[in-house]
């Protein structure tokens, strides 16, 4: 399978008053295209710069990112994005919200094909009657939702993802994993997840990437063998407690703590 996305040897920092901070330091990953990495590792390793990275919004100080075969130098239209605060705006509905990434990258394309397009995806994640409603007269979970709907709706290549879901409550969280599981079998993209809980990397992951402490480096990789369909009771088998012992195991190692004895 080709690789959709490459991250060869890639360094970063950032200036200071005290002088240079690395925060990526020979970084290499490479994700197929149609496969869903997770990336995990200790906070302030440098998660959300490769996020940056790879969508152009930064460049790197040494290395290269490449997609679909080209070196990114800048911004990209063909990736989606989406944060932990969904970022949405007040003043326009849900609908106007989802279509907006529409109205930039296909400013040709007539709203009534706009509008269709950003009423297939709400209706595939469960918001169909809300895309008149503002906002704030959703619940934070049916915003990410929009959200989400928002950061495919141009259908990108690569779909960024910078903790989408860690602010939300845990049973609302394990919900939007299986909206997401959905929309990938419906919708199908390659995506990069940037993400503090285990358990979402192996449950949304094909492979699950832990960068070492800053300044990071691919320290381990593990490749995620479950179904394709899975559901929330497959974190619950020993295949799945299995990977996430040994993921804590690397993220320990990472901090610089030893892993538990068996």
């Amino acid at each position: 399978m080709d690789n959709l996305i490459e991250i060869r040897g890639v360094r970063h920092a950032y200036q200071t008053g005290a002088g240079p901070l690395p925060v990526l330091d020979g970084l290499d990953i490479s994700v197929p295209k149609g496969e869903f990495c997770a990336v995990v590792g200790p906070s302030g390793c440098g998660k959300s710069t490769l996020t940056r990275l790879v969508a152009g919004l930064m460049k790197p100080d040494a290395g290269e990112v490449w997609l679909d075969g080209e070196k990114v130098t800048s911004p990209r239209k063909t990736v989606g994005m989406a944060f932990q605060n969904p970022v949405l705006l007040e003043w326009r509905s849900i609908l106007d919200n989802v279509i907006l990434p529409l109205e930039i990258v296909a400013p040709a394309m007539p709203r009534r094909d706009r509008v269709a397009r950003a009423e297939a995806l709400l209706e595939m994640v469960g918001l169909e009657g809300f895309e008149a409603k503002r906002p704030s007269e959703l619940s934070g979970g049916m915003r990410q939702r929009a959200s989400l709907c928002r950061a495919i709706v141009h259908k990108p290549d690569v779909l960024i993802m910078d903790e989408p879901f860690g602010a939300l409550d845990n049973f609302t969280r394990e919900d939007l994993w299986q909206t997401m599981r959905d929309l990938r079998a419906k919708e199908p993209f390659t995506a990069v997840l940037i993400t503090h809980d285990l358990r979402e990397s192996v449950f949304l992951g094909d492979q699950v990437v832990v960068l070492s402490g800053r300044p990071a480096r691919t320290q381990h990789i593990l490749n995620v063998d479950l179904p394709q369909d899975r559901t929330i009771d497959v974190l619950y088998t020993q295949k799945a407690a299995d990977m996430l012992h040994t993921l804590r195991d690397q993220i320990k190692i990472a901090q610089g703590r030893a892993p538990e004895a068996a």
